[in-house]
């Protein structure tokens, strides 16, 4: 990736560094703007750095030539922030660390001088101001292709807005590169600017999947404003679910994919997309919209090295994650456990696919259902003298029994699998659903425990760890979350070898979450097909189980179960806020979870905390901004 030619990136009132109204980055090696700016090809590395400010902090690495002063690099990287911001403040997330404001996001009561609030605020004001920057430029270009990297940098734009919007509400809205003090936009008219540039821009951008990997298409256009739409109700008071589902179904209607190649033979495509090579093992064709990184060229301390590192402590081993330690901060409450169902295995059903008829021949004892007095369960001969039955056992002892007649029973003598007609009791080591094959033509049988299918997307490590979180510092308070990893589908590690720096992309966008979009949307009344939002959730589902054998039907579909279902698609990947605004959860009292608003079992709080406070450095700065209700 080339360096961005650093121009002079100056956003009045919305851009702060701490003591300074002006943010300029600075970097020794930079040419000169004449030159960056020469041709499209040329363009095309400062294009590169708008894409990069979403991933890195700086000119030389993890730290060091930072693109804002005073704020430490690696807490304030942009999706390390969307993680403070839109998971640590909700049921899905909590840290330990004691870093000064940093608490106060999960106890819900940050103030106006958060530096965590603060740092997201200049990111993505530092954002706006690049692409201003490029855009202004580039717009003297002649090649037919600075069209669209203009458009990509408009697209950028408009993400950077659709956060501001989200996390702060009313800011100044900027489209220029300008030395007079920005008046503040309201909430309504910045999200019809970002609505207005993505309508203008979409048939700009490349077509779909025609892009190369990390850049956006005109699919990133219509995600983003499904993703914008589906929040019009809350964000401006005018519900736009049916548009919402109109874009969402451009997008499905794309050549995006949900992956469903299991490359690792775990029983599930899903943790292919949080790998090391998930921009090659089948998660890039799901991918819309990312935040691409390399342990050895995009080094940071933010980005999934945070989302790696931060998730490890206790006696989880860092190997087995691709690094080389833990940092023993996050994990996660107990509300994220308990929306993966505990599964139970369906006998009835599993007896229905085998290929024979009921015999004569039956379990008895009183590890079956009627004990040793029967009627005996009655297996399926699937071959000539063989028989088999899916049953619920219980942890005791049983025969084979021929027609009820103990005149003709098998039992094991020595428990070594063969049958001895008349024989010892048969144990069982404990309740649970089983498989048994009895075969007479070599008198053996074995009995396989039928383990239940469970939601592999609920990824946790509860070795030394504790579901109730009694006292949030301590590491084994809460159970740990395994779901990024920097290791590759063949388990290797990332290409640092010295397992500091993670390689593992981060989806900001991808089609899953656009299936959730559609069947939200859908159910809020936007017109869309129930049955085909059904089908799309059953895809979700289907991968996650590594089977057909869970889906649900129209009749299940509520919004409090897709909310759930956003829970666990999409946890630690920066949504759950913005989805429990929405839902009217988040600073209410109708759903709690551990130390909500500080408290140990959880309490309402102030509504007006939905929005984050507008910076009190920004605001001394330019007197034509207000402080968001609530915040001094």
């Amino acid at each position: 990736m080339k360096k961005l030619i650093l121009l002079l990136a100056v956003f009045i009132g919305i851009v702060s560094c701490h003591d300074d109204l002006n943010q300029t980055p600075i970097d020794p090696d930079s040419f000169t703007e004449e030159n960056v700016f020469v041709s499209a090809e040329e363009a095309k590395g400062a294009l590169a750095k708008l894409y990069a400010s979403l991933a890195l902090t700086g000119q030389n690495g993890p730290a060091g030539q930072p693109d804002i002063a005073d704020i430490d690099e690696g807490f304030s990287q942009f999706t390390r922030m969307l993680f403070n911001l839109n998971e640590l403040t909700t049921d899905h997330a909590v840290v330990g660390w004691g870093d000064p404001g940093l608490p106060d996001l999960h106890g819900m009561y940050w103030s106006s001088n958060n530096d965590f609030t603060e740092a997201m605020y200049n990111r993505l004001a530092q954002e706006v101001s690049f692409c201003n920057s490029f855009i202004s430029n580039a717009s003297n270009l002649t090649d037919a292709v600075a069209e669209t990297y203009i458009a990509e940098a408009r697209f950028l734009r408009a993400f950077a807005y659709y956060n501001l919007i989200d996390l702060f509400g009313n800011v100044p809205l900027s489209t220029s590169i300008s030395t007079d003090l920005p008046q503040q936009s309201s909430r309504a008219e910045l999200f019809n600017f970002v609505e207005g540039e993505l309508l203008e821009i979409k048939d700009q951008l490349l077509p779909s999947g025609s892009n190369e990997y990390g850049r956006v298409d005109q699919v990133a256009a219509w995600a983003l404003l499904s993703k914008l739409y589906l929040n019009a109700e809350v964000w401006t008071g005018t519900p736009r679910y049916t548009d919402c589902v109109s874009y969402s179904s451009d997008v499905m209607n794309s050549t995006y994919m949900i992956n469903m190649n299991d490359a690792n033979g775990n029983g599930t495509a899903y943790d292919e997309l949080f790998l090391a090579d998930n921009d090659t093992n089948g998660a890039q064709n799901e991918f819309i919209f990312t935040a691409n990184f390399d342990g050895l060229s995009s080094q940071t301390y933010g980005g999934t090295t945070f989302l790696v590192h931060a998730a490890i402590g206790g006696t989880m081993p860092p190997g087995d994650f691709g690094v080389n330690g833990g940092w023993g901060g996050i994990r996660t409450t107990k509300n994220l456990v308990n929306k993966f169902p505990v599964g139970s295995v369906d006998v009835n059903a599993l007896n229905s696919t085998l290929s024979g008829t009921l015999s004569d021949w039956g379990l008895v004892g009183d590890a079956t259902t009627n004990g040793w007095s029967g009627p005996d369960m009655e297996m399926y001969e699937t071959s000539s003298n063989v028989f088999e039955l899916y049953a619920s056992l219980l942890g005791n002892q049983m025969k084979f029994r021929f027609n009820e007649d103990w005149g003709q029973n098998y039992g094991d003598n020595g428990a070594d699998g063969t049958l001895e007609a008349g024989g010892d009791n048969i144990f069982i080591p404990a309740d649970g659903a089983y498989h048994v094959v009895l075969d007479l033509n070599s008198l053996t049988y074995t009995i396989t425990e039928v383990l239940p299918e469970s939601d592999k997307r609920g990824m946790f490590y509860t070795d030394g760890q504790s579901l109730e979180i009694e006292n949030i510092p301590p590491f084994n308070n809460g159970y740990a979350i395994t779901k990024f990893k920097n290791v590759d589908s063949n388990g290797n590690q990332g290409v640092d070898t010295s397992g500091n720096f993670v390689d593992t992309d981060l989806a900001l966008i991808r089609l899953a979450e656009i299936y959730l979009n559609y069947a939200e949307a859908t159910l809020r009344g936007g017109g869309g097909d129930l049955n085909l939002a059904t089908t799309k959730i059953n895809e979700l589902i289907a991968r996650a189980y590594g089977s057909n054998n869970n889906s649900i039907s129209s009749s299940d579909m509520t919004l409090d179960f897709i909310l759930d279902e956003r829970s666990r698609e999409l946890y630690w990947e920066g949504q759950r806020r913005t989805d429990l605004v929405r839902y009217g959860y988040f600073t209410s009292g109708n759903y709690l979870w551990p130390f909500k608003a500080n408290q140990p079992a959880g309490i309402g709080t102030d509504e007006y905390r939905n929005l984050f406070p507008i910076p009190q450095s920004s605001i001394l700065v330019n007197p034509n901004l207000q402080q968001n209700e609530g915040y001094n």
